[in-house]
């Protein structure tokens, strides 16, 4: 036993090209609560935690900087979030342990035993202890920003999920509009909305190439699609029912009173990627499989919500259930799981740092939610000037939920972090990459620090041009 934690298994895992060679070590905290800790042979003396996803349920192995926290000597550590299960099935939370811990009980836990690892195995602890998460591992960066302030020396937090009653209440809104009659969408018909939308807005970052880089220019009226008089006439329009979708997908919603928000998505012109999974477009998030939604992540993510956080009843229909109806439920679900809370003075006293980072492609968790997180922290720490001293903020244009989408999704994160932390040095502008399935480079894009994007400022028609970042320029939306 190490802090609690049963070991129960220790691997060497031989070098590869993309990671050195390790040691692999498993390990439970009674009941369920399960950690992965890799421990390279160069270790750099610093700890970096990889938060998970969904509702967790097993150790998913996202590290969205790439093998580089390995491959640069980090010590990585990875949990369950303290149960078993799929992402997509919260029957745990009727088990109030079991909810603490995928609530904000799992990191700190986890996060003290490994400590305590590292100094059974290498005879001292941590120099310096960084987190990076996506999605619910967002969540959980906020989470510990906000909740424990002197537990991590930097946190990136990529597309957190950071207002739980709000966010999966939006999902339950959308659900319930993409079930209504008539409201099924073909992929036809996601096409054909994607594609007005790139018609509209993909030239106004400077070049046409698939990307709506320039977002706070995008507007769409999405009725010229609609068929005559409203009934849905074949896959060249939108029928009312399916203009309404669009319509609550793009609204701002609130619940609770005002208490739990979520702002809605923005039109970004991929709505019909074929992704698979977390990263897909609306195929995966929405219209699902069957068109209407039966089967969409969203629609799976926020029934469970219904049947074990709310109504506490596995056979409750989340088709007919009012969000508002429980209100000390949402209550609970709030203090349990989410990360709202926009005073980081504490963290910022102790010196940590935040990386904030979102797709604008993102068909999970809308970027307009990080955005207005961003703003409630200017705001709650005394503006601009306090906030740069500890927060940067980045949008990728392109880039579906966490990775995916034909954007720049590769960036490590990690190093910008590392760097500002141990050396002073400001992150800055970035470069992110596209990479192939052969671990090429197909392309580069500058990442730039919010509100700015990328706009095309080199050669014309010349499409080896386009593929460099040098060719883009950081730029202030007019």
């Amino acid at each position: 036993m190490i802090g609690g934690a049963a070991i129960d298994a220790a691997t060497m895992v031989d070098a590869v090209a993309a990671s050195p060679a390790y040691c692999k070590v498993s390990a439970t905290i009674a009941p369920s609560l399960i950690l992965e800790l890799d421990l390279p042979n160069n270790w750099n003396g610093k700890l970096l935690y990889a938060g998970g996803g969904g509702y967790d349920g097993s150790i998913q192995g996202f590290l969205f900087s790439g093998p580089g926290g390995l491959a640069e000597g980090y010590a990585v550590v990875q949990s369950n979030g303290g149960h078993a299960g799929s992402p997509v099935d919260a029957s745990f939370a009727l088990d109030t342990n079991l909810a603490y811990l995928f609530g904000p009980g799992s990191v700190p836990t986890v996060t003290a035993v490994a400590k305590q690892m590292l100094q059974a195995a290498f005879g001292k602890g941590p120099e310096r202890a960084y987190f990076e998460g996506c999605s619910n591992g967002g969540r959980e960066a906020l989470m510990a920003a906000q909740r424990e302030p002197y537990l991590f020396d930097g946190i990136i937090a990529r597309a957190p999920a950071y207002d739980w009653p709000g966010f999966t209440g939006a999902f339950n809104r959308n659900a319930k509009a993409i079930a209504a009659p008539g409201a099924a969408f073909t992929s036809a018909k996601v096409a054909l909305l994607a594609k007005a939308v790139r018609d509209a807005c993909d030239a106004k970052d400077g070049i046409v190439d698939g990307l709506v880089s320039n977002q706070s220019a995008c507007v769409v009226d999405p009725s010229v699609l609609r068929c005559p008089a409203g009934a849905d006439t074949g896959d060249t329009c939108l029928s009312d029912a399916q203009l309404a979708v669009v319509n609550t997908w793009t609204t701002p919603v609130s619940f609770g009173n005002g208490a739990y928000k979520y702002q809605g998505w923005a039109l970004s012109g991929n709505e019909d990627d074929l992704g698979v999974g977390f990263g897909g477009g609306w195929n995966s998030w929405l219209t699902g499989s069957t068109g209407n939604g039966s089967d969409s992540l969203q629609f799976l993510l926020q029934d469970a919500t219904v049947k074990y956080y709310l109504a506490r009843d596995s056979k409750a229909n989340s088709l007919v259930y009012n969000w508002d109806s429980n209100q000390q439920g949402l209550f609970t679900l709030a203090a349990l799981n989410s990360a709202t809370n926009a005073d980081l003075r504490p963290f910022m006293s102790n010196g940590g740092k935040l990386m904030l980072w979102h797709g604008t492609n993102d068909m999970a968790l809308s970027h307009r939610a990080t955005t207005a997180y961003y703003e409630s922290v200017k705001t709650a720490v005394g503006g601009q000037s306090a906030l740069d001293k500890f927060v940067r903020y980045y949008q990728a244009p392109g880039v579906n939920h966490c990775a995916g989408g034909p954007g720049a999704d590769s960036v490590n994160l990690v190093t910008a972090l590392d760097k500002w932390v141990t050396q002073g040095i400001d992150p800055g502008q970035l470069t992110a990459s596209k990479i192939k399935a052969d671990g090429s480079v197909a392309f580069t894009r500058p990442l730039c620090q919010y509100p700015q994007y990328p706009r095309y400022t080199g050669p014309a028609n010349d499409v080896n041009a386009a593929k460099l970042a040098a060719n883009y320029t950081c730029t202030t939306p007019s």
